[in-house]
């Protein structure tokens, strides 16, 4: 079961607290050095309002990032981020924690940073830092730590990010692929539509046209346009039921291989079972429940992963499983309320709902024996 991937605000908030938490970890023991060896309300106060102001700045920008709104200024507050940094051990010596300050800006070099210029930035501030810790009097396993901590902070840094990015542009990509899927049905429906009503109307006004020039010449010819523009008028209303209701084009197999294909080019993961010659009367309700399901994943869930089943025996069971179920109290649509109406119509039964472990089944049997829905 995979888990539903929160709103990007909530993910970035997520990643920016994480971050802090882990800077913070890593200043602790100098601030402990601070508050209960040293005790010094100057050199707490220095150390306070600078690591503030950096972990300030610091999440700002990773926010900027995290969100697209990069600006060449970010550069100059990644520039103030390590100046501080690295002054911290100066002035208040690295040999009690402060030392770990040199780290703290390798998480955003290459976030900041376009990659060439981060890979340039990264390899000297390696080279820098232990010369700068045996400068400062560090201990050589702390110069050593911060040496390979300061390329794997960065690196971190930079697939985090990029990590954040490919997750929100899948999604974008999804939901670009679930409105082009709206899209087509649309334009099938209208198209059908256009070619039945159309040349049906065009046909009914054509003889009223007729009509209306011998109504004070020939009524016998008059009353046969009347008749024929009946006539007309009720085949258009019998094709225009038949598209709504989708009896021209429905195919259980037909249907099957389509949302296979839609939700593959979707990311999800969809087998398409094998469909054996079925009656009509089966084809017709169970072309509906698969074309719905479909749509109700794509619009509706978060699935990675729909699972279709087919059994027939002296009833054809139609099975539709995923992993997008909601969490939340799930109230029937109308889309599943016209499912089950159609079923009911073909002396079938018709169930959808969540199981309870974040899957959502859609189910719908109809006899193998029986007549066409009316």
């Amino acid at each position: 079961m995979q888990p539903r991937i929160p709103r990007p605000t909530v993910v970035a908030a997520a990643i920016v607290a994480l971050t802090l938490v882990t800077l913070t970890g890593l200043l602790a023991p100098a601030f402990w050095d601070e508050l209960v060896v040293r005790r010094d309300p100057g050199r707490l106060l220095l150390a306070t309002v600078s690591v503030a102001g950096v972990f300030g700045l610091y999440a700002r920008l990773l926010w900027l990032n995290l969100m697209r709104r990069t600006a060449p200024s970010h550069s100059l507050g990644l520039a103030a981020i390590a100046a501080v940094c690295w002054m911290l051990p100066a002035l208040l010596g690295g040999e009690n924690g402060w030392g770990n300050t040199l780290m703290v800006p390798a998480g955003l070099v290459a976030i900041v940073l376009p990659l060439r210029p981060a890979v340039i930035v990264t390899a000297a501030a390696t080279l820098l830092t232990p010369a700068y810790g045996l400068l400062l009097g560090l201990p050589v396993l702390s110069i050593l730590y911060q040496t390979v901590g300061f390329p794997i902070t960065a690196f971190s840094g930079y697939v985090t990010v990029w990590l954040f990015h490919v997750v929100q542009e899948l999604r974008e990509a999804r939901a670009e692929l679930a409105r082009s899927a709206v899209g087509q049905e649309r334009l099938r429906f209208a198209r059908d539509l256009h070619d039945v009503l159309g040349h049906s109307l065009q046909a009914v006004a054509l003889r009223a046209e007729v009509a209306e020039r011998f109504v004070d010449r020939d009524q016998a010819r008059v009353r046969k346009e009347l008749t024929e523009i009946q006539t007309m008028a009720r085949t258009a209303v019998h094709d225009v039921r038949e598209i709504v209701r989708g009896y021209r084009a429905t195919s259980l197999r037909t249907e099957l291989d389509g949302i296979s294909a839609v939700l593959q080019a979707a990311g999800i993961r969809c087998g398409r079972p094998e469909v054996p010659d079925l009656p009509a009367h089966v084809h017709e309700p169970l072309g509906w429940v698969a074309r719905e399901a479909a749509t109700n994943i794509l619009r509706h869930s978060g699935a990675t992963y729909c699972e279709i089943t087919l059994t027939a025996d002296s009833h054809v069971r139609l099975e539709i499983v995923n992993d997008g179920a909601d969490r939340r109290s799930h109230t029937p649509g109308t889309g599943l309320h016209g499912l089950a109406e159609r079923v009911a119509a073909a002396s079938g039964e018709f169930t959808a709902g969540p199981d309870g472990d974040g899957t959502f089944r859609i189910s719908a049997t109809v006899p193998l024996e029986g007549t066409a829905a009316r």
